[in-house]
């Protein structure tokens, strides 16, 4: 039987007294943002591991002739010691030019393991077709393992397909980001909420109000916009922003509950509660047998007759009366997880309790099914 979980102690805490978090906790500065890289490469010195495919064996003789001036067919290095590859990075938004950044290396063809493997100088552009980093020449960490018998027998560890590459690569164009965005003589940071909201926008921009008077406004819920005094020279952006971020405020709890059925989470917010209301709990208890029944022949010899293997299935069913039991009005989920122990409800019943709850409209929360 799946079991549930019900987050409810951490929320239930947080809505008894309330908490603090930092401006810089729950909101991004717009402008601050990494970049994307990839680009296609080649890992040698597979042990028998690799893909064996034409375009390896092409990019390969691609590298060769570029190497050495010498033209081989893709025919003629077909190779399973080899493997074409995916190199990803993400360029930071203060990565500059010599400074090294981490890499990720995935298998494109049917390559078995890179376990072992060498990746080879690659290209890593961007979306804008430029490059901005170049992985070095280096061995591949792919923490697995495989392991294969005589016999065909094989057993792997984690994906031995994909692997990383600590400080890979070196970036050779930086794309610097620019958190202060100038509208004609005015200086701005724009702050963005990781989750909109009316009253946690507000409140940030009274938090600011009180270090900085008039400089931030809310410019709907999830954007405050701060303007920034004639007072900060140039160099002292980063004080300034670093001031602002380190601000408390009290971020708003939405009433809302999560349930995903596949998992069996369900996630209760603080500020949610129940109308009085009636709840009649009931269980089915469903019990399936699955056996395998062999079905011989009754006379030994008989022409035609064999011994076959005969699937066969057993449901039971019981039902357990349910109980009406009146539940107040809560307005706390330290009250309303009471409310549900009291029902006796089973962590799989829950799920319908909450869901014929909103139905009746005795739920006062939004209710969302992942």
């Amino acid at each position: 039987m799946k079991k549930t979980t019900i987050i409810l102690m951490f929320l239930q805490g947080a809505a008894a007294i309330g908490f603090a978090a930092r401006i810089g906790d729950i909101v991004d500065v717009a402008g601050i943002r990494s970049n994307s890289l990839s680009g296609t490469g080649l890992v040698v010195g597979l042990n028998g591991t690799g893909d064996n495919s034409v375009p390896s064996a092409q990019l390969l003789a691609s590298l060769l002739r570029r190497e050495s001036g010498v033209t081989f067919s893709s025919l003629q290095l077909k190779s399973a010691n080899v493997a074409l590859v995916m190199v990803t990075a993400e360029l930071g938004p203060w990565s500059r030019e010599g400074s090294l950044v981490d890499i990720h290396v995935s298998s494109l063809q049917d390559a078995e393991s890179l376990q072992g493997g060498m990746l080879l100088a690659t290209e890593l552009r961007g979306l804008d077709g430029e490059v901005y980093a170049v992985a070095r020449v280096a061995a591949i960490s792919t923490n697995s393992w495989t392991v294969e018998g005589k016999t065909g027998s094989r057993v792997a560890k984690n994906h031995p397909t994909v692997g990383r590459i600590p400080n890979g690569a070196y970036v050779e164009r930086s794309e610097l980001s620019r958190f202060v965005e100038l509208v004609g003589q005015q200086r701005y940071l724009t702050l963005t909420l990781r989750n909109d909201n009316f009253s946690t926008a507000e409140r940030i921009r009274e938090a600011i109000d009180t270090l900085y008077p008039g400089a931030a406004f809310a410019q709907d819920p999830g954007t405050i916009r701060v303007l920034v005094p004639e007072s900060i020279a140039g160099e002292n952006l980063i004080q300034f922003a670093d001031k602002v971020l380190r601000l408390d405020v009290e971020p708003h709890v939405p009433a809302i509950v999560v349930i995903n059925e596949r998992t069996g989470t369900i996630v209760v917010g603080g500020n949610v509660s129940i109308s009085e209301t009636a709840v009649a709990q009931g269980s089915l208890v469903v019990k399936i047998k699955e056996q395998q029944n062999v079905s011989q022949p009754t006379t030994p010899f008989t022409e035609g007759a064999s011994t076959v293997i005969v699937p066969d299935s057993a449901v039971t069913v019981e039902e357990r009366d349910g109980v009406l039991i009146t539940v107040p009005q809560v307005v706390t989920v330290a009250e309303l997880a009471n409310a549900l122990n009291a029902i006796g409800a089973s962590p799989r019943d829950l799920i319908a309790i909450f869901d014929a709850l909103w139905k009746a409209g005795a739920l006062q929360a939004k209710l969302e099914m992942m």
